[in-house]
């Protein structure tokens, strides 16, 4: 376990999987190079490695330290959207194979998880989307009426339905996706790396890639990563950095807005939170500055929302945390913060993904708005299939060209603003 001062979350001190510190010495040849260890990254290698590829995964820091290990790990089926919307947006076609790729998601994550014997406090009791108010209800049902269309194992919870659910009688009701769950991220996310390299993949942290160079052209053209560590010469390319994209290829930060998501974990509680979700299920609301609130299987409560975290465990997220609870829970009493963190959210100017070809032989799954365990895992699964002979035609999305989303920069001022006024006046 990691000590609490240095660990970049909760899941950095509680995963029971070890951590995994291994540098590069040199320079390297390999068939994929991967720019960074998370769910993407590792998955890729994973997939890549059952098919007798080795992968080589560089990553700047440790497995984990961006979005991954700061996930708060409800393992969602679908993306943000709606299926109608999807399909909306994307196409009958194309939206209906998301749709469908996506909400099968969990189940194979949750296979994974089994196969490889992942240490990740894994729940398969759904996950909760409760409605704030009588308008995010109807919200809702909509969504509710078409999973049913779609034969979708998802319920619509009344009001008293959710109360007995949640433990709280706050909420206006509730869908309960029976195909989710919860994980714990950083587990999850360092048991791929245990599972990747179990099949033959290469992984290298502290290694940062300053520089991507294309070398020859057509069929016999590859890539030059020159990084902090040496230089890497790859035939593929795959960039999973997501929400941490720098400039290494220039203009791709540039595609989304980054949407901060901060966290609180209480001590363990013991019996004082038995009645709250007591199946484990993860919860998030329907209010345009979402709130989430999970349980992990030690007792401790972990609450969170939109924005950073202000001030650690003693400061102003820990008066709205606080005073969030007492609100849900009153007879909750005094709590304890343990830990306090948070991380970045890749959101797209609609709200779905992205698969991006930058180039011959280089590819970027990316823009997950806020749901990557599934779309990481199964979008790496989608590259290693790719990169092995597989059809661009039969990834989960249409291959796209980056487009920058030019209001992005603003955006992410003005939410980061907007986010921290919530937080004063919620903690009043």
């Amino acid at each position: 376990m990691t000590d609490k001062q240095s660990a970049i979350s909760l899941w950095d001190i509680s995963a029971e999987e070890k951590k995994v510190d291994n540098p590069m010495d040199g320079d390297i040849q390999a068939e994929v190079a991967i720019v960074g260890g998370g769910f993407t990254g590792l998955s890729t290698a994973l997939h890549l490695g059952e098919k007798g590829i080795e992968a080589h995964v560089l990553e700047a820091e440790t497995i984990g330290h961006g979005g991954s290990g700061r996930n708060a790990g409800l393992l969602n089926a679908g993306v943000w959207l709606p299926p109608q919307d999807v399909r909306k947006e994307l196409g009958e076609e194309p939206g209906k194979r998301l749709v469908q790729t996506l909400g099968e998601a969990p189940e194979y994550v949750f296979s994974l998880i089994e196969k490889h014997q992942i240490r990740c406090e894994a729940t398969r009791h759904g996950t909760i989307h409760a409605a704030h108010a009588p308008k995010g209800f109807e919200d809702l049902r909509r969504r509710w009426e078409e999973w049913q269309r779609l034969g979708a194992p998802v319920d619509l919870l009344d009001r008293d339905q959710a109360a007995e659910k949640i433990g709280t009688k706050v909420f206006h009701g509730g869908l309960l996706d029976h195909r989710a769950g919860t994980i714990n991220p950083m587990g999850y996310v360092r048991g791929l790396a245990r599972a990747a390299t179990a099949a033959g993949a290469k992984l290298h942290t502290g290694v940062r890639v300053t520089k991507l160079n294309r070398e020859g052209s057509g069929a016999d053209g590859g890539w030059r990563l020159e990084t902090t560590r040496g230089t890497v010469t790859a035939k593929s390319v795959i960039l999973g950095t997501n929400a941490y994209s720098d400039e290494l290829w220039p203009g791709l930060k540039d595609t989304f807005t980054i949407i901060h998501y901060f966290q609180l974990a209480t001590e363990p509680m013991g019996d004082r939170v038995e009645h709250i979700l007591k199946e484990r299920q993860g919860l998030w609301d329907t209010g345009s500055i979402m709130f989430s609130l999970r349980r992990d299987a030690f007792g401790r409560l972990i609450i969170g929302s939109m924005g950073r975290v202000h001030g650690g465990e003693s400061g102003l997220s820990k008066r709205w945390a606080a005073r969030r609870l007492r609100h849900l829970f009153p007879d909750l009493g005094e709590v304890t913060f343990e830990k306090a963190w948070h991380g970045q959210i890749a959101m797209t100017p609609d709200h779905i993904p992205r698969i991006h070809k930058l180039a011959e032989g280089l590819y970027t799954p990316i823009g997950y708005n806020g749901r990557g365990i599934a779309p990481g895992t199964i979008f790496g699964r989608a590259m290693a299939e790719l990169l092995t002979g597989g059809s661009e035609d039969d990834l989960p999305l249409p291959i796209t060209e980056p487009k920058k989303a030019t209001s992005a920069p603003i955006m992410s001022r003005l939410y980061d603003a907007a986010f921290t006024a919530n937080q004063v006046f919620k903690s009043l």
